[in-house]
């Protein structure tokens, strides 16, 4: 904002610091009494050869107030500045209500990021996890879109393998020709349903594990019969993912698929093993050494010729930037796999590729039900289309209590309250931490929720659409009460929150962030009246539920769920 540039030239001049190291050291306190900039003046005791408290005495006298920032206090080893409130109430309200969606935005840069998620396997429904994956990839998305990078949503899709082929052979043992249609199930359900039957009769016909390995070398000879049943099935699973897609409002820029992928990180493995990149161990498997960066020796290529997960992943690397010319490129997998992405960028880099410090693993933590972590093998999976249609139950309940809606308004408004749930619930821990998902808990229109921070808006809503009377005239100095200035200063952080966001990929601070903002909307929304009050006041008050309101939509966009007007 102007005002902290201000505040950096003030102690630039007096201090003879360059700008950029103040604005580093610059703080925000903790509470508002303390000021609006907090200048530590630590730094500046051992070239100066004075005690922090000194120096900041010194420079109190020294910083002269202003119009702007008028008035400089010295608490200890810290200079405060406060900023004119009512210079700053009308700033930063009139900004949020010019500048409407794009506020918090900054300008379109030519930085591209490309984003990879979720990356499903074919043989099942999307899931919880890939839910968590989906909630956090498109909020990264949106959160560096609005902080102007050029943003490339990318999926790669794990079309192969054994795992694939466990599906492939349960279905041509027991599937009798059946069909999702003939079934009336959803397609990527029935692909789901015959890799659960596989495990199942596994454990009676262990001979199944053979068999299941035959059909791969069948699938890598291209025998006919294979492929058909493999695309047959393949194409089940897509129709369902793009169901499933659909309703998350996904749309990617390119999807890959592992199938065609292999055959060409082999070619450069070998060229590696040619050029001693590689080596062979006396099995035969060629391995790549990272002993001395501490991950051991990897196989990047069985001894029978078989690929593993990297194989393809060294490839996939090159192909996207050859594709898009990337400036970063951020995988969003499961911190299962944090090892798996250390050997795939060290090997990137080993490979000389100059596109490999531009990698980036976003981890992010298991999400866990009340009986353990997710298994699809068994069938225990909590898959993403029930768990939006449990959600959407929850909601329609609480709609009832309310409302008296048309069935229509009813399904359209308990699907947004069901996203916001899910994408809220999801987004608002530090991604690599381990989470429990708790359905009822999610959709609850109070506590740490989605549906709070809609109620939040809904009732700023409310009051600006009961409110009958023209406002003329808004004296912004009348917005002096404490949660008045904290909810000023709240808003006027929302532009720095979102960047800090983007260059950390911490959707969870847009999360954190609109909850205090809600939560401090709130405590305002009971300890003051508006409609009531004179119309000096009530004016101004308006105009600040207006900034409220459209700063809580702006953030609520960027984690993916929208602010609705009516709960």
């Amino acid at each position: 904002m102007k005002y902290e540039n201000q505040v950096i030239t003030l102690l630039s001049e007096a201090t003879k610091l360059n700008k950029a190291d103040i604005k580093a050291l610059l703080e925000k306190p903790p509470e508002l009494k303390m000021g609006n900039y907090a200048f530590p003046c630590f730094s500046l005791s051992k070239k100066e050869k004075k005690s922090p408290d000194k120096i900041a005495e010194e420079l109190l006298k020294k910083i002269k107030p202003n119009k702007k920032i008028n008035k400089i206090e010295r608490k200890g080893p810290y200079l405060n500045f406060f900023i004119n409130s009512s210079l700053l109430n009308k700033k930063v309200i009139k900004n949020i209500l010019e500048e409407k969606n794009t506020y918090g935005k900054t300008k379109q840069s030519k930085n591209k990021v490309m984003i990879e998620y979720p990356g499903p396997n074919t043989n099942k429904p999307l899931h919880l996890g890939h839910v968590r994956n989906m909630c956090l990839g498109q909020a990264l998305c949106n959160i560096l879109k609005s902080d102007g990078k050029k943003v490339i949503q990318t999926n790669i899709n794990n079309d192969r393998g054994i795992h694939i082929c466990k599906s492939m052979l349960a279905y041509q043992k027991f599937g009798k020709n059946n069909t999702p249609e003939k079934e009336n199930l959803k397609s990527d359900f029935f692909v789901g349903k015959y890799y659960v039957l596989f495990t199942q009769k596994v454990k009676n016909k262990p001979e199944l594990e053979d068999e299941a390995r035959d059909l791969l070398h069948k699938w890598e000879s291209k025998d006919l019969k294979t492929i058909t049943l493999w695309k047959k099935m393949n194409k089940w699973a897509f129709k369902g993912f793009k169901e499933t897609y659909k309703k998350f409002g996904i749309k990617f820029d390119k999807e890959y698929y592992e199938s065609e992928m292999y055959e060409k990180g082999k070619k450069i493995v070998k060229e590696g093993l040619k050029n001693k990149v590689f080596y062979k161990d006396k099995t035969g498997a060629v391995i790549i050494n990272l002993k001395k960066e501490g991950y051991g020796e990897k196989v990047l290529l069985r001894a029978d010729g078989t690929t593993v997960y990297i194989t393809q992943d060294i490839y996939l690397a090159k192909k996207r930037y050859y594709d898009f010319k990337y400036d970063k490129l951020i995988y969003v997998v499961a911190t299962e796999q944090n090892y798996h992405f250390k050997v795939l960028f060290e090997t990137l880099k080993k490979l000389k590729y100059s596109f490999a410090d531009k990698c980036h693993h976003f981890a992010y933590g298991m999400v866990n039900l009340t009986t353990g972590k997710m298994k699809s093998r068994e069938g225990t999976i909590v898959d993403a289309d029930t768990l939006i249609n449990e959600l959407k139950g929850f909601a329609k309940k609480e709609i009832m209590k309310r409302h008296k809606l048309t069935k229509k308004e009813m399904d359209e408004r308990s699907e947004k309250i069901a996203m916001a749930a899910i994408r809220f619930y999801l987004t608002k821990y530090d991604s690599v931490k381990d989470i429990l998902f708790n359905p009822k808990e999610s959709i609850s229109f109070e506590g740490e929720t989605g549906p709070y921070i809609q109620y939040a808006h809904a009732r700023c809503s409310s009051i600006l659409r009961k409110n009958k009377e023209k406002i003329v005239k808004v004296k912004y100095s009348m917005l002096k009460t404490p949660l008045e200035q904290k909810i000023i200063n709240l808003l006027s952080s929302y532009p720095e929150i979102v960047k800090k966001a983007s260059e950390s990929y911490k959707p969870f601070l847009i999360a954190r962030y609109l909850l205090e903002l809600s939560q401090t909307f709130n405590e305002y929304y009971h300890k003051h009246r508006v409609l009531k009050e004179e119309p000096i006041t009530r004016n101004a008050r308006l105009k600040l539920i207006s900034a409220i309101k459209q700063v809580l939509k702006n953030g609520s966009s960027l984690l993916g769920f929208e602010a609705i007007d009516e709960m």
